[in-house]
């Protein structure tokens, strides 16, 4: 993963907003931008280029956006530009389409036709995600019906996008250069996957993009259920209409079995519980419990062998350390991602 930032604070007043203008420009598309605030111009952003897409963690003061057809001529990255607005609000429009988003809100433009943001009532934050149109397999003239409005981002795969772009943001410095590329391709077949949803072309994806997107969303519906002991693959299947056997190829597939990605998950979240100072009277049969382990002999013998030592003494050693997350021995990798993939915040 690449990582490039620019701040406007560190620099003098008079000169911030140029200085914005000009990186803008020059990293994302020549744009024409106003603000009330050129006198005191605050603003940052992280580019995170994962492969072919780049995420863009941004927060800035209210200002005035717009690319106009002159602009496009001069230059024009034929990217497809996704917004997941944190705080703030923003009006946008695009394709004779307009619309107002706030907090939580997603949308898309197109770097290639003519748009208008205006953002207002306080300093807007968010992520942003930024695609080649070549790579998104919709119709383009399908897409087209989406720029500027509202995309569903609080369920289905638009939560797993928002989610994946959060914690993308929020995981700085977790990521080597070897994450970059298949990082990448999770965005791109997620970004894929929202747009052929909202515009019904779940025909134009190809199969390989539909498996690994269906695979993203069962480890989301995983992760949101490990307190239930009787998550099992056959409730597993039944919750994404599939076969217990399609189920089972699926995670073949990452070189590990459901059930001992379920277990993985919940060892994970025990671990954690167990470094947190403030549940240390809370007995460890009940965290063990808490994640979906019914019996503590079997919660114990999964512990020792995960981590090479009886979950009291594990809690004990990260206590008196005080180093929350110390892991004497960590499992072997059973997977090609993450063990909690971005896929969705991981509730506790």
């Amino acid at each position: 993963m690449i990582e490039t930032v620019f701040r406007c604070d560190d620099l003098p007043r008079a000169d911030r907003f140029d200085f914005w203008r000009e990186q803008m420009t020059q990293l994302l598309a020549p744009m024409e931008m106003s603000s009330d605030h050129t006198g005191d111009f605050r603003g940052e952003v992280r580019i995170l280029e994962f492969g072919a897409a780049s995420v863009w963690p941004t927060k800035f003061r209210e200002m005035n956006f717009r690319r106009t057809p002159k602009l496009i001529r001069q230059s024009d990255p034929e990217l497809y530009h996704f917004s997941f607005i944190q705080e703030g609000n923003l009006q946008v429009s695009q394709s004779r389409q307009e619309a107002a988003h706030s907090a939580q809100g997603l949308y898309v433009v197109d770097t290639s036709r003519p748009f208008d943001c205006l953002a207002f009532g306080g300093p807007p934050g968010g992520v942003g995600l930024e695609i080649p149109k070549a790579l998104i397999p919709v119709p383009h003239d399908r897409i087209d019906r989406l720029l500027a409005r509202p995309i569903p981002a609080r369920d289905g795969v638009g939560a797993l996008l928002t989610g994946f772009l959060a914690r993308l943001a929020a995981d700085r410095g977790s990521y080597g250069p070897s994450d970059g590329p298949r990082l990448g391709t999770v965005l791109i077949d997620l970004a894929a996957a929202l747009l052929a949803q909202a515009v019904e072309a779940d025909d134009a994806l190809p199969p390989e993009t539909h498996r690994r997107t269906l695979a993203l969303r069962v480890q989301s519906f995983i992760q949101r259920n490990l307190s239930d002991p009787e998550l099992s693959p056959a409730t597993i299947a039944a919750a994404h209409h599939i076969s217990v056997g399609y189920l089972h190829r699926l995670f073949r597939a990452r070189d590990t079995t459901v059930s001992a990605w379920i277990r993985q998950q919940r060892l994970d979240r025990v671990r954690r519980d167990l470094t947190d100072p403030g549940r240390h009277t809370v007995p460890i049969h009940q965290l063990a419990a808490h994640w979906g382990f019914a019996h503590p002999a079997v919660f114990s013998r999964a512990f020792r062998a995960a981590y090479g030592m009886p979950p009291s003494d594990y809690r004990h050693l990260a206590l008196v350390s005080g180093a929350p997350g110390v892991t004497p021995r960590r499992p072997a990798r059973t997977d090609s991602r993450p063990s909690a993939p971005p896929t969705a915040p991981v509730t506790s």
